[in-house]
């Protein structure tokens, strides 16, 4: 919390105060008001800070560490239960970001960006096993789950869920706002107040949104009603690397259905992650797409250390090597590798966690495909 008030509060003030006496002091009184606007923004920093600090302190009950960790040890040495400073800048700019997305996940608000890029999930689902008298007995694998609402609606509507995801920011934030949470609207977020540029008003730039938009435990309970299989019992969450976990012979012909959104760019090598969906899948189960190909390792891929190097294959996403294709190459990689598409591919407009009042509004063309794995597994192996 302190980073932020002093990166986005505390130096916009010196700014502020370096400009000419006659104009800061012009710029303090109404109708600007420039430094009553900073203070709501350092409130605004509180309230999602409130966000964060709730997040932390189940994570810190789940794996049985002391909101109040220990002092030194008697040889002067930090105790290994001091979870205190462990943080890196780079889990701050994560743990940020995640909190962001939860206006796009789990606010009413974030409707519509759920509208485009879920509910051509759910419509594939319900298409292709609609002669399905019993779909919890169909199982859904969503890699790349995030804050885990996909995981969620795909459970409300009938199905065996089961999310994927690698990064623990996300995980614990998923866990809180499904598990943890007691009523709908429980928490204030402001979503855009740490950015002060193409804001038509300070009322846009100060929205605030209340999340969850629903109660995920009183949703699902009563999705369980006149199913075989409980909801509870038909939602869970997968820790880890996607093509590790779920290249095994345990996952082998598992799943009726992959959904990946927003997912596939994120690897450095995407024959690894057709191959994984393969292996998973059961002969003749779907694969349903949608998404950009922003690929994430593009400027820089992720490299082993020597000592690892040598396992290559056990590494998942920090193996060597990255590649990146075109959305025609990808088809026809999924074609030789075993799948069929039953209909030609389409493209939408998605934004991603996008103010839809600022002045800039950027949008995603993403691809929407339904393949089809083939009875026959030619797909090529990297090992």
């Amino acid at each position: 919390m302190k980073p932020a008030h002093y990166n986005i509060t505390h130096r916009r003030r010196q700014n502020f105060y370096a400009l000419p006496t006659a104009h800061w002091q012009f710029l303090a009184q109404p109708p600007i008001s420039y430094l009553e606007t900073l203070n709501q923004v350092d409130d605004a920093i509180d309230k999602n800070a409130d966000i964060a600090h709730g997040i932390f302190l189940q994570s810190l009950s789940a794996v049985g560490l002391a909101e109040h960790p220990p002092g030194p040890t008697p040889d002067g040495q930090k105790h290994r239960l001091d979870w205190r400073g462990a943080a890196t800048p780079q889990d701050m700019d994560k743990a940020r970001t995640t909190i962001r997305q939860f206006y796009r996940d789990w606010s009413a608000e974030g409707a519509a960006e759920r509208q485009a890029c879920y509910d051509p999930i759910l419509a594939a689902l319900s298409s292709q096993f609609s002669h399905h008298t019993n779909k919890g007995t169909i199982k859904v694998l969503v890699p790349g789950a995030g804050l885990g609402r996909l995981v969620f609606e795909v459970c409300r509507a009938g199905y065996t869920a089961e999310g994927n995801e690698i990064s623990y920011h996300q995980l614990l934030a998923s866990s809180f706002i499904l598990n943890h949470t007691t009523r709908t609207e429980k928490l204030p977020l402001y979503p855009w107040a740490f950015s002060f540029s193409n804001h038509i008003s300070r009322k846009n730039q100060m929205q605030c949104v209340m999340i969850p938009d629903v109660h995920p435990g009183t949703v699902l309970q009563g999705a369980s009603e006149g199913q075989e299989i409980h909801a509870f019992q038909r939602i869970g969450m997968a820790t880890g690397d996607f093509t590790v976990i779920y290249n095994d012979e345990e996952h082998a012909g598992t799943y009726d259905a992959v959904a990946t959104v927003f997912f596939i760019d994120t690897a450095p090598n995407i024959l690894k992650y057709i191959e994984t969906i393969h292996h998973c899948l059961k002969p003749g189960g779907i694969w349903i797409n949608l998404g950009p190909l922003l690929w994430h390792f593009e400027d820089s891929g992720p490299i082993p250390t020597p000592s690892e190097a040598h396992n290559n294959q056990s590494l998942g996403i920090a193996s060597t090597g990255t590649v990146e294709l075109t959305q025609t190459e990808i088809l026809t990689l999924i074609t030789a590798s075993g799948f069929s598409f039953p209909s030609p591919p389409t493209m939408s407009e998605s934004p991603y966690i996008q103010d839809p009042h600022s002045l800039l509004q950027n949008r995603y063309r993403v691809v929407h495909w339904i393949a089809r794995k083939d009875k026959r597994d030619n797909a090529p192996r990297s090992g």
